[in-house]
């Protein structure tokens, strides 16, 4: 079976779309919690990575990109 090579653009794309998702989950994180210390800020940032993920993986599902 051939290997697929995948295009820089493409991986540009995808890091974009997963920075995107991850800023805006991250804010509404912000948004939502009343008080922030250095633990609240690295749960808050790590649930916000596995959201961005999730989302990126739903999107590519529905989609078939």
């Amino acid at each position: 079976m051939p290997r697929r090579h995948t295009a820089p653009r493409d991986v540009l794309l995808a890091a974009g779309e997963l920075l995107a998702w991850w800023a805006g989950l991250a804010v509404l994180w912000l948004v939502l919690v009343t008080t922030v210390d250095t633990l609240e800020r690295i749960v808050g940032a790590s649930c916000a990575a596995v959201g961005a993920l999730l989302a990126r993986a739903g999107r590519r599902a529905v989609t078939w990109r």
